[in-house]
């Protein structure tokens, strides 16, 4: 319990903070018990006057909370499943921008880093170009052999996040853990698991040698695509806290009117970054989860070229086939292809009937095949389609809400390059380039080929199996023979531990009541 009084301080201050900034006036009360109405009326009491007039009271608040805060913001508007589909379109437009921090301080963090002065490493370094709530990313030069210039972009850790950052995932694990003893829909949505992989999410992007593998692995998957690249590391001049890139001189995607100006296809481009996404997912199992147009540059050659690492997606195979399966099996209408995939890859409980679940998917995919191509989303259909396996006890896969939600940015970003871009006709190729790939004959050799691997695998391990196992059982014999007997160090220090544990639990009854007199009193 005294382990949770620091954790109920913080989101104490959280309450505070969303009360003042009006978030609360979102919160619709009429099912709410009358007790939390009474609480919500209180905290309304606080509210600041211009608070209404914000249209993104949430992103306001989080932002006034500090970079962790505003992480999680960004993290949940990939998970309308969990704060509702109106809260997660709110959170999409939450900005993740600071001051700048000094640049001596940049210049020292990485001579720590690189173990050279800055001067050493790089023939210029200039001032900070962008910062954010992680890192800032300054514009400097290499010098090559030849004694020529290149520039580069320099990414550097903000100081002192680290510790702020693990003290505030802290308090977010606290409070998932209590929902989801206390809430059957909390266990469900797997809040700890949402924790988590925010956590890991986290832990990645303050680990520049993580994210410039990641950019690496994406620059070897995608090395043959047609119209895509990636920048290339600088792996002399990267650390955890550094990391060098080639600087991208190109026209961001949505300078729609310079791009036009300089005469590249723009319906192009919107086919480019829908089949290069597709790719990345369905082929490589590996695809950029944060594809908004300040993440995407065209180079003078006409390419699309991606940059920011820090938060990527993987499907495993069985992910990759399902995802390929729904896109199939909408394109072809084939709706019970569709359920039976989804009870194939185990998501939904086969208590449940294939039928109906066959019959709520037709419910969906009917309506998009009495429209025109240009007015069909794709990412909406999957939105449906998850909302709809909610009803059939489908558990949350964090890793398909990503994909639905990379889609979603990815689909707009190419409409708005070309307001009729048929989604399916430029999906289908890679669809079925995919299926044709894996679920054809030569998938299935291959899947066998594989099938005997394992089985080889399995085979040559037995022997020492077996050997391992004839040794526990003499150590359980060994150990039984005359009983399980404890020491008397043992028994002595587990009176110890008893003691100190019933001693904590009294002094946390005793601060509870102290608390709660005091509440009294106040009240009073």
């Amino acid at each position: 319990m005294i382990s949770a009084i620091p954790h109920l301080m913080r989101l104490a201050r959280v309450g505070f903070v969303f009360a003042r900034e009006g978030v609360f006036a979102l919160v619709d009360t009429r099912p709410l018990p009358p007790p939390a109405k009474w609480m919500i009326a209180l905290l309304r009491l606080i509210e600041r006057r211009s608070a209404g007039e914000s249209s993104s009271r949430l992103s306001a608040a989080l932002t006034r909370l500090g970079p962790t805060y505003v992480k999680l913001g960004q993290f949940l508007a990939t998970r309308p499943d969990v704060v509702g589909t109106a809260i997660a379109l709110d959170l999409e437009s939450l900005q993740d921008s600071l001051p700048p921090f000094p640049h001596d301080v940049a210049e020292a963090a990485i001579a720590a880093a690189l173990g050279k002065p800055v001067k050493e490493v790089y023939a210029s370094f200039g001032p900070a170009v962008a910062a954010a709530s992680i890192a800032q990313v300054h514009r400097a030069e290499v010098e090559l052999e030849d004694g020529t210039r290149k520039p580069v972009a320099v990414k550097v850790l903000r100081p002192g996040i680290e510790g702020r950052l693990k003290t505030d995932l802290n308090a977010f694990y606290f409070v998932a853990r209590k929902a989801e003893e206390m809430s059957p829909e909390a266990q469900r949505l797997r809040l700890t698991e949402v924790v988590a992989t925010l956590d890991r999410s986290v832990a990645i992007e303050m680990d520049f040698r993580l994210e410039a593998a990641a950019a690496s692995e994406m620059a070897q998957n995608t090395r043959d695509d047609p119209g895509f690249r990636v920048p290339t590391v600088d792996w002399d001049r990267t650390a955890r806290e550094v990391l060098t890139l080639e600087w991208i001189d190109g026209t961001k995607l949505n300078d729609r009117a310079t791009l036009a100006a300089k005469g590249f296809d723009l319906p192009g481009l919107g086919r480019t970054v829908i089949q290069s996404f597709l790719r990345q997912a369905l082929r490589d199992g590996f695809f950029h989860a944060d594809m908004h147009p300040g993440n995407l540059f065209v180079d003078d050659d006409g390419k699309l070229v991606a940059v920011d690492f820090g938060i990527m997606g993987r499907l495993g195979p069985k992910e990759r086939r399902f995802l390929a399966e729904i896109l199939f099996g909408f394109i072809t209408r084939d709706y019970m292809r569709t359920a039976q995939i989804h009870f194939d890859a185990g998501y939904v409980p086969h208590h449940h009937s294939v039928e109906s679940f066959a019959q709520a998917v037709r419910a969906i995919g009917e309506p998009i095949h009495n429209r025109t191509a240009e007015d069909i989303s794709m990412a909406k259909l999957l939105t449906l389609l998850f909302e709809v396996t909610a009803l059939f006890d489908m558990r949350t896969r964090p890793e398909l809400l990503l994909l639905q939600k990379t889609m979603v940015v990815v689909e707009g970003v190419a409409r708005a390059l070309d307001p009729r871009l048929d989604m399916w006709k430029t999906a289908d190729p890679v669809v079925r380039e995919w299926i044709a790939r894996n679920l054809g004959p030569l998938g299935k050799l291959e899947d066998v080929a594989q099938g005997a691997g394992v089985i080889g695998k399995f085979l040559g391990e037995v022997p020492a199996l077996l050997s391992r196992t004839g040794t526990l059982f003499d150590q359980i014999d060994e150990a039984t023979r005359h009983g399980l007997v404890l020491s008397p160090g043992t028994v002595e220090a587990i009176g110890r531990a008893e003691a100190r544990r019933n001693r904590g639990t009294v002094t946390a009854l005793w601060v509870i009541a102290a608390l709660l007199a005091w509440i009294a009193w106040l009240v009073w």
